[in-house]
C-alpha cells in the first residue's frame, strides 16, 4: 500500500545541438551520461553528435561534445536513426548501432569514431545482452545475427522460421478439436481449417523488437510475418538457437519487454478492428507471456479521455517491480508515460507524465526507481521513492485518477479493495494527510491541488498553484495552511505557502529537497540531509538538525522534557535519529518505520519489529559510548514478523500495527508495547473496565492492573468492582491474581479487599466471586468458603445448590469433602458428597460409624482419618483419662512427643509423657537430651544410665550423690566410667578413679598412659606414695620414649620413600612431558578405529587402566560405585594419574603428625632428665632423634615445595572467553603442579629442646 512519489528531477539541455536527441547511454563507473543527437542531411545521410554529460553531486552537469560522425538513412519518416547506444565498460568503448547498417565504435578516452562494420540491408533492431558480451541484430533482410562484443559473428539465420523450436510441446490430443463431438457436421468438421484471418494492428510500426531476460540466458524477438501479416515473437537462447514460438494472438502489437526477473514477457494487444482480437472497440490490454510462448494474464489500460493514441514501447525497471508504458497521442503530438506497479495480483497506475514529445524512455540500469526520458532537446532524469501515505490509522493509495482510502480505525479492507474511492481529475503526483485536523491534500503533475476530509471522504475544494513552477510535494501545516514544494527551472526549490490570503513564495537554499510533515511548523530537508525550519513570514531558513545521509522518509517527534528529534530512513536502509547537535544510527538494516503511541516502531531485515520508547531516544542520541547505546537497544522490545514485512500504519486507538507482506496481503498484529501503553493510560485515569477488557482481549496477564500501582488499586477497589461488575469477569481476575507471582500476603490482601466490597454490595449476586476469593488464596481457604455455604444454607437456601456446584468446579471434590469432614459438620459433608456424585457406599458407612461415637472420640477418628495427627491427639486428650494409654500409643506411633508435652503440661500425666519422650530419645542415642527428660520426670535411675552413656560423669556423680546412692555402687560406677573414658580422656579417667574410687595407683597408671607425667608425679606426691614413682612412672616413661622413637622411625621410612618417588616423577615430567601429561599424538587424530594392541597414551589418562579407549565413565554410576571410584582416585597407587598429588598431600599430613609427636617428646624429655641416669641418657637420645628427623623433614619440604621459574606465553595478554580458551585452561589445570594447589606445611615450632641435655656426655 505504497505510492510512488517524485523525489528529485533534473534535466540536461544541449545548447549547441543541431539535431534532436534520440538516445542516451550511461557509464556506471564514472557517472557519465552520453547523449546522441541526430540530424538528417540533404544528401540522404544523418549527422550524429555524441555529447558527454559529467555529473557531480549537487552541481549542474558539465556538457561537452564527445564525438561526431555521419551515416546513411533507413526508414527516415518514422524512426530515429540511432538504433542502439551502449557503453561497454570492460572494453571502454561507446558503441553506436545505426539504422543504416553501420556499427560505430568510439573509445571513451579518445572520442574518435571508427566504423567497425556495416550490415547490408540496414539494421532494424539491435540489443546488447545484460552482461555486454553479446549483440543481437535484426537486419533489413529479415536476418537474425548474433555477435560477440568484438563483433565476431556467432550465428546468422532467417528471422521467420516455420518450426516451433527445441521446446515444442507434445500434443496428445486432449481437449483438441479432433476429439470433440461435432453433432450433425460429422467428423469432417474436426479436420476443417479455421477461417479466421489475423492482421497486424493499425498502430503497429512493423519494426522488430528485441528484449533480453535479466540473466542473459534467453532473448526474445518480436516481428511481423511477411506471409501472414500478423505479429508474433520467438524466444532464443544465448547461441541464437530457437527455443519457442508464441501462440497466435490477434491484435498483438510491437512493444516487447522481458521482465528482468525472467518470469513474464510483456506486450500489448488491441481489440475491435478487422483482423484483430474480438472485443469492444477501443479496448487495449497489456498482456503477458511465459517463456514457452503461452499467455499468462493481462490487464486493461485505463487511459480515459486520451483521444487517439498508440503504445510506443514498454519498459521494466531493473528490480522488475514497475512497468512503464510510453504512449504517443496522435492529434496533440504529445507523449504520455504511464507507470504501473503490480501488488496483490492487481495493477496500480502510480504515475502519469506528459511531455510534448518523448524520443526515448529508459530505466536506469542500477537505480531501480530512476527514470531517464529524452525529448527533442532535453534529457530528463526523474528519481522516485516509495512512500506510504498514512496518518492516524488511515491510508490512501493512488490508482490512476482514483484515490483508494481505507480508515483502519474502523475497518480493515484487504487490497486491492478499499473502504472509499475518491475520483480525481488527474493522476496525483503526491498525497498527504494532516491527521490532527482531519485533512487530506492531493497534488497533481499539472499543479492542481485538491483538499478534502478523511473521516467523511470527500474533496471539498480545489485550486491551481501556477507560479511558473513544477510542484512535486504537498503537506498541510496546521488547520489553515497548505505548503507545496516545487522547483522553477534549474535554479532552486521554492515553497508555496497557501493560506486564506495571497500565497507566499519562499526560496530554498538548494534543489531536490523534501518537506517533513509537521503539525505546527514548516520543516524542509535538503539533499545533504540538513533539516531547516522555514519561516514563511521572514522567509528565513534555520538549521535544526542534520542527518549523515539524505533520508526520504523523515518524522519529527517531540519527546517529553527534551529537544525536538528527527527520525530519518535513508535509501540504503539506515535509520537515524538526530537532534540539534548530533546524529546517531539506530539500525543499519531498517526496512520501514512509524511513530505512534509514544514509540518508534521499525522493522528490520532480520524480520523483527522493534519498539523503542520515544522518551528513550533523547538518552540514546546523547549517549557517548557505543556500549551505552547497545544497552538501551537491548532493553527495547522486539517481535518476530514474517520475512519482508513492512509497516503500513499504526492505529493507536485500536492498539494495532498493520503490516504488508511481500505478496501484498495485510496482517494486523497487536504488539504488547502498544497495548501496554494504552492500558497504563487507562489505569492512570482509573478506567479499570477499559484496561480490563483490553487485557482480556489481547491475553495480557490481568495482574498488570495490580502491578501498575498496587496502592492505588487497593484504594480504588470499590471503583474497580463498580466498573467491572460482571461476575465472570471478577472471577477471571481473581483467578489470575491467585496464579500470580505475588507473595501469599499480597494475594490474600487483594482477595479479602475485593471479597469485602462484594459482600457489602450484594452477597447473593456475587456469591461465586466471594467463593473464588476464598479458594484462590495461597494456601486456599477452603474452610472459609464452606463456612459461607453454611451461612447461605440458613439465610438463602435457594442459592446453596448453585454455590456448592460452583465451589466443586473450582476445587477438587475430595479436598472439599475432607475439609467439610474436618469441620465436623455432617450435613455439610453430605451436601458436598451428594453434589460431587460420590458413591454413597464409600462414605455412608464411615459417617454412620462416626455418628455413634462420643464427641471427642469422634473428632479424634476424623482427624486421624484426615492425617491431622496433632489435632487428633488433642481430641484424644479431651476424651478423658480412660484413653490415656491409647494416647501414649498414638504418640509413639506418629512421634508426637513435642505436641504431647505441650498438651499434658501442668497435668498429672506430664511425667509419664516425659518418661516416654526420654525413652524415645535414649533409643535415638541422644543420651544428653534423654537424661534431661528423665531428670524432669524424676526418673533418676534412667537419668544416671543416660548420663553414663553420654560420658557426662560430672552430672552422673552429682545425681548419684544427691540421690544417696550407696558407696559401693558409687565405686563400681567409677571403675565402670573410667574404663571407656581412659581410651580417649585419660585425665578425666584418672580424676574419676582418684575422686570416687580412691584408687591412687590406678589413677597414676591411667595418667601415665595419657603421657600426663607431670600430673602423675603430682598425685603420687600428694598422696605420699613415692613407691609409685619407681613402680609405675619410671617404667611408663621409658615405654612412652620407645613409642615415640618407633613413630619417628616409621615416619622417617615413609618420608624417604615418598620423597624419592616424587623426585623420580619430576624427572619424568621434564624428560617425557607428553607421556606424563597424556598429550594425544596429532598423527592419530584422523584414525577412526585402533586395535587394543600397543595402545599409546591418550588424553583419557597417563596410565590407563581400561584396555581400550571405550570408556566406562560415560555410563551411569551408582552412589556406591562413585564412592569406590573416589577411593580409587585418592589411593595414590603407583603409576596412576593421581600419584603425584597423593604423595604431596601425604607429606603435608606427615608434617602434622610429626608436630604432634614432637609435642609429646617436648612434654616427656624434662621428666626423663630428672629421673635416673638411664632415663637421662634415653632423654638425650630421644631429643637427638627428634632433632635429626626435624632437620630431615624441613629439607624434604623445601625441596618438594620448590617452584621452578617458568614463563607463560599468555603473559601480558588479555583473558579470552571462548570454547578454545576454556579447553586451554582445562589443559593448563591438568598440567598444574600439585604443590601449587596444596599449601606448604610449616615444620618450625616453638623451642622444644631441653638445653641442659646438650651438656650431657
Amino acid at each position: 500500500m505504497r505510492n510512488l512519489s517524485l523525489a528529485a528531477s533534473t534535466s540536461i539541455s544541449l545548447p549547441n545541438a543541431h539535431g534532436l536527441i534520440s538516445s542516451t547511454a550511461t557509464d556506471l563507473d564514472q557517472n557519465i551520461q552520453y547523449i546522441a543527437s541526430e540530424q538528417c542531411t540533404a544528401d540522404a545521410g544523418v549527422e550524429v553528435e555524441i555529447y558527454k554529460a559529467e555529473k557531480a553531486a549537487n552541481q549542474d552537469a558539465k556538457i561537452s561534445l564527445f564525438s561526431a560522425f555521419s551515416s546513411s538513412i533507413l526508414l527516415q519518416d518514422a524512426h530515429t536513426q540511432v538504433v542502439s547506444l551502449r557503453v561497454l565498460l570492460e572494453m571502454q568503448q561507446l558503441v553506436t548501432v545505426m539504422r543504416g547498417g553501420d556499427i560505430i565504435v568510439v573509445p571513451l578516452e579518445e572520442g574518435v569514431s571508427d566504423v567497425v562494420g556495416t550490415v547490408e540491408g540496414g539494421i532494424l533492431a539491435a540489443s546488447w545482452s545484460p552482461d555486454d558480451s553479446s549483440l543481437v541484430l535484426v537486419t533489413g533482410d529479415d536476418k537474425l545475427i548474433l555477435m560477440t562484443s568484438t563483433f565476431d559473428v556467432l550465428s546468422e539465420s532467417s528471422l521467420h522460421l516455420s518450426e516451433f523450436g527445441e521446446d515444442a510441446p507434445i500434443n496428445v490430443g486432449w481437449g483438441s478439436k479432433q476429439t470433440q463431438f461435432h453433432g450433425s457436421l460429422g467428423k469432417s468438421a474436426a479436420t476443417a481449417p479455421a477461417k479466421t484471418k489475423h492482421t497486424v494492428s493499425p498502430d503497429d510500426d512493423r519494426i522488430p523488437r528485441i528484449s533480453w531476460r535479466g540473466d542473459g540466458a534467453f532473448f526474445s524477438v518480436s516481428s511481423v510475418s511477411p506471409t501472414n501479416n500478423f505479429r508474433m515473437f520467438r524466444v532464443y537462447d544465448r547461441q541464437a538457437i530457437l527455443q519457442t514460438t508464441s501462440e497466435d494472438v490477434p491484435g498483438l502489437e510491437h512493444p516487447l519487454a522481458w521482465r528482468p526477473s525472467g518470469n513474464l514477457i510483456a506486450s500489448t494487444q488491441r481489440f475491435g478492428y478487422e483482423g484483430g482480437a474480438e472485443g469492444r472497440s477501443g479496448r487495449h490490454d497489456v498482456i503477458f507471456f511465459e517463456r514457452n510462448g503461452l499467455r499468462h494474464g493481462e490487464f486493461g489500460l485505463r487511459l480515459g479521455e486520451k483521444g487517439k493514441y498508440a503504445v510506443k514501447d514498454l519498459r521494466w525497471s531493473s528490480d522488475s517491480n514497475i512497468l512503464a508504458m510510453w504512449i504517443r497521442r496522435t492529434r496533440e503530438e504529445e507523449s504520455d508515460l504511464i507507470v504501473y506497479r503490480r501488488s496483490h495480483f492487481a495493477r496500480y497506475l502510480k504515475q502519469e507524465i506528459t511531455a510534448p514529445e518523448f524520443t526515448s524512455v529508459e530505466w536506469h540500469p542500477e537505480k531501480a526507481l530512476c527514470l531517464m526520458l529524452t525529448t527533442t532537446s532535453t534529457v530528463i532524469e526523474r528519481t522516485y521513492a516509495w512512500e506510504t501515505c498514512s496518518e492516524s490509522g488511515s491510508v490512501c493509495v493512488v490508482d490512476g485518477s482514483s484515490l483508494l482510502l481505507t480508515p483502519f480505525q474502523t475497518q480493515n479492507i484487504p487490497p486491492p479493495m478499499s473502504s472509499y474511492q475518491l475520483s480525481l481529475a488527474e493522476t496525483p503526483i503526491h498525497t498527504c494527510f494532516a491527521g490532527h485536523y482531519d485533512k487530506l491534500a492531493v497534488l497533481s503533475e499539472s499543479g492542481r491541488v485538491e483538499v478534502g476530509k478523511v473521516m467523511q471522504p470527500t474533496l471539498a475544494r480545489s485550486l491551481n498553484l501556477g507560479h511558473g513552477a513544477r510542484f512535486r510535494q504537498i503537506t498541510p501545516v496546521g488547520e489553515n495552511y497548505i505548503v507545496a514544494l516545487g522547483c522553477r527551472g534549474k535554479a532552486e526549490d521554492i515553497l508555496l505557502v497557501l493560506q486564506d490570503d495571497e500565497p507566499i513564495e519562499v526560496p530554498l537554499p538548494s534543489l531536490n529537497g523534501r518537506l517533513v510533515p509537521a503539525s505546527d511548523c514548516i520543516v524542509w530537508q535538503s539533499l545533504a540531509g540538513e533539516m531547516y525550519n522555514v519561516d514563511s513570514t521572514t522567509k528565513a531558513c534555520t538549521l535544526m538538525a542534520k542527518f549523515p545521509l539524505p533520508c526520504w522518509t523523515t518524522r519529527r517527534v517531540v519527546p517529553p522534557d527534551t529537544d525536538i528529534l528527527f527520525i530519518g530512513h535513508s535509501e540504503s536502509g539506515k535509520l537515524f535519529v538526530a537532534s540539534s547537535s548530533v546524529s546517531t544510527l539506530i539500525a543499519p538494516n531498517a526496512t520501514s518505520f512509524t511513530v505512534a503511541s509514544g514509540f518508534l516502531i521499525y522493522t528490520t531485515g532480520a524480520h523483527e519489529a522493534v519498539f523503542s520508547p520515544v522518551a528513550s531516544l533523547s538518552v540514546f542520541v546523547r549517549a557517548e559510548a557505543e556500549a551505552d547505546r547497545d544497552t538501551l537497544k537491548n532493553g527495547w522490545e522486539k517481535r518476530r514478523i514474517e520475512r519482508g514485512s513492512r509497516i503500513v500504519v499504526s492505529v493507536p486507538s485500536a492498539m494495532s500495527l498493520v503490516l504488508q507482506m511481500p505478496r501484498g496481503n495485510l496482517e494486523t498484529i497487536y504488539p504488547r508495547p502498544l497495548i501496554m501503553e494504552v492500558v497504563r493510560q487507562d489505569l492512570d485515569a482509573c478506567q479499570y473496565r477499559k484496561a480490563f477488557m483490553a487485557c482480556r482481549k489481547h491475553r495480557i496477564d490481568l495482574n498488570v492492573l495490580v502491578d501498575h500501582d498496587q496502592e492505588a488499586f487497593l484504594k480504588n477497589i470499590s471503583l474497580f468492582v463498580d466498573q467491572v461488575d460482571e461476575v465472570d469477569f471478577i472471577n477471571l481476575f481473581l483467578a489470575n491474581v491467585g496464579r500470580s507471582s505475588h507473595t501469599p500476603e499480597v494475594i490474600a490482601t487483594i482477595c479479602d479487599a475485593i471479597r469485602g466490597d462484594l459482600e457489602r454490595k450484594d452477597l447473593t449476586k456475587y456469591v461465586n466471586s466471594i467463593l473464588t476469593a476464598h479458594v484462590v488464596k495461597t494456601p486456599p481457604d477452603h474452610e472459609a468458603g464452606l463456612a459461607l455455604l453454611l451461612k447461605l444454607r440458613v439465610d438463602n437456601p435457594h442459592l446453596v445448590e448453585d454455590a456448592v456446584k460452583y465451589i466443586i468446579f473450582l476445587v477438587d471434590a475430595d479436598k472439599l469433602y475432607n475439609t467439610a469432614l474436618g469441620m465436623y459438620d455432617f450435613e455439610l459433608v453430605l451436601m458436598i458428597a451428594q453434589h460431587a456424585q460420590k458413591d454413597p457406599r464409600e462414605y455412608l458407612p464411615f459417617l454412620r460409624q462416626l455418628r455413634a461415637m462420643q464427641e471427642h472420640v469422634q473428632r479424634f477418628h476424623i482427624d486421624d482419618h484426615l492425617k491431622r495427627y496433632q489435632s487428633a491427639l488433642r481430641n484424644l486428650c479431651l476424651a478423658g483419662d480412660d484413653h490415656f494409654d491409647e494416647a501414649i500409643s498414638y504418640i509413639e506411633r506418629y512421634q508426637l512427643y513435642e505436641t504431647a508435652l505441650s498438651i499434658w503440661k501442668k497435668t498429672p500425666r506430664y511425667a509419664s509423657v516425659l518418661t516416654v519422650y526420654g525413652d524415645w530419645l535414649f533409643e535415638r542415642r541422644e543420651f544428653r537430651q534423654a537424661a534431661s527428660a528423665f531428670v524432669e520426670a524424676s526418673a533418676f535411675s534412667k537419668a544416671m544410665i543416660a548420663y553414663e552413656k553420654a560420658l557426662e560423669w560430672q552430672q552422673l556423680f552429682d545425681l548419684a550423690i544427691r540421690t544417696d546412692m550407696p558407696e559401693v555402687d558409687v565405686v563400681a560406677t567409677a571403675y565402670r566410667i573410667a574404663g571407656p573414658a581412659a581410651k580417649k580422656r585419660y585425665l578425666d579417667a584418672g580424676r574419676v578413679l582418684l575422686d570416687y574410687a580412691s584408687d591412687v595407683k590406678e589413677g597414676v597408671i591411667t595418667l601415665t598412659q595419657g603421657n600426663a607425667f607431670a600430673e602423675a608425679r603430682r598425685v603420687a606426691t600428694l598422696h605420699r606414695k613415692p613407691e609409685l614413682l619407681e613402680d609405675v612412672i619410671h617404667p611408663a616413661s621409658l615405654e612412652s620414649r620407645a613409642q615415640i622413637s618407633e613413630d619417628l622411625s616409621e615416619m622417617r621410612e615413609q618420608l624417604q620413600k615418598q620423597h624419592a618417588r616424587l623426585s623420580e616423577l619430576r624427572v619424568k615430567r621434564v624428560e617425557e612431558p607428553d607421556a606424563f601429561f597424556g598429550v594425544e599424538d596429532s598423527a592419530l587424530q584422523n584414525i577412526d578405529v585402533m586395535t587394543d594392541v600397543s595402545m599409546p597414551f591418550t588424553a583419557f589418562t597417563r596410565y590407563t587402566v581400561a584396555p581400550t579407549a571405550t570408556s566406562r565413565a560415560s555410563s551411569k554410576r551408582t552412589s556406591r560405585s562413585k564412592r569406590k571410584q573416589e577411593r580409587k582416585v585418592g589411593s595414590g597407587r603407583k603409576g596412576t594419574v593421581d600419584e603425584e598429588d597423593y604423595l604431596v598431600k601425604s607429606v603435608a599430613k606427615l608434617v602434622g603428625r610429626f608436630v604432634t609427636c614432637r609435642d609429646e617428646a617436648r612434654a616427656l624429655i624434662p621428666h626423663l632428665f630428672e629421673f635416673t641416669a638411664e632415663h637421662r641418657a634415653e632423654g638425650s637420645a630421644l631429643q637427638d632423634e627428634v632433632e635429626e628427623f626435624e632437620r630431615m623433614l624441613k629439607e624434604a619440604v623445601e625441596d618438594i615445595w620448590r617452584k621452578p621459574v617458568e614463563g607463560t606465553e599468555e603473559d601480558g595478554k588479555e583473558p579470552r572467553d571462548s570454547w578454545a580458551a576454556r579447553m586451554e585452561e582445562a589443559e593448563k589445570a591438568k598440567r598444574l603442579n600439585p604443590v601449587d594447589a596444596i599449601p606448604k606445611p610449616d615444620v618450625a615450632g616453638t623451642d622444644w629442646r631441653l638445653r641442659l641435655l646438650d651438656f650431657e656426655g
